[in-house]
């Protein structure tokens, strides 16, 4: 990247670029973690949503939402993970048309192993960050997925309008 060049992009062109290049590294970074284990950085993040967010099987629905994607795209990293023993799909006993997605104790064991690189990748990610800029940083990130989803909202009122 051209220093001088970088200079002269507005700051809004530069986080939006930004934000781009980190999620691509990230990504890349965490699929050369994990490759060992055989699992993508799409199957962990699932799984550490999962995790991390719910106390009881959710649905394939509340997990896309929270994971700001789609009801395909879960149920096609949660049929892997299946595949893998790694993950449950069953349907909810109060409705079949609703799939509930539960971690199996293989699962349990198996992200402990995981655990430590996730958590020794993020202590890099951060190191030297004073605390305050990383509690601005998540509210900026927060107010951003917050007008995205906006935008998003707006598209598809636009759509059902259009109809």
């Amino acid at each position: 990247m051209n220093a001088d060049k970088t200079d002269i992009i507005p700051d809004e062109a530069m986080i939006f670029g930004l934000l781009l290049i980190i999620s691509n590294k990230m990504n890349t970074l965490l699929e050369r973690e994990f490759k060992e284990f055989d699992v993508t950085t799409k199957q962990w993040f699932l799984s550490e949503t999962i995790k991390s967010l719910y106390d009881s099987p959710p649905t394939l629905k509340e997990v896309a939402t929270a994971m700001g994607t789609s009801h395909q795209n879960v149920k096609q990293v949660a049929v892997k993970l299946q595949e893998k023993g790694l993950m449950t799909l069953e349907k909810d006993k109060k409705d079949a048309r609703v799939t509930r997605l539960g971690m199996t104790e293989k699962s349990y064991d198996f992200w402990k192993q995981t655990d430590q690189k996730g958590s020794i990748f993020r202590e890099k990610m951060f190191k030297e960050m004073d605390a305050n800029n990383i509690t601005g940083t998540r509210r900026f990130l927060e107010k951003l997925l917050s007008n995205l989803a906006e935008i998003e909202n707006s598209v598809i009122d636009d759509d059902e309008n259009t109809l």
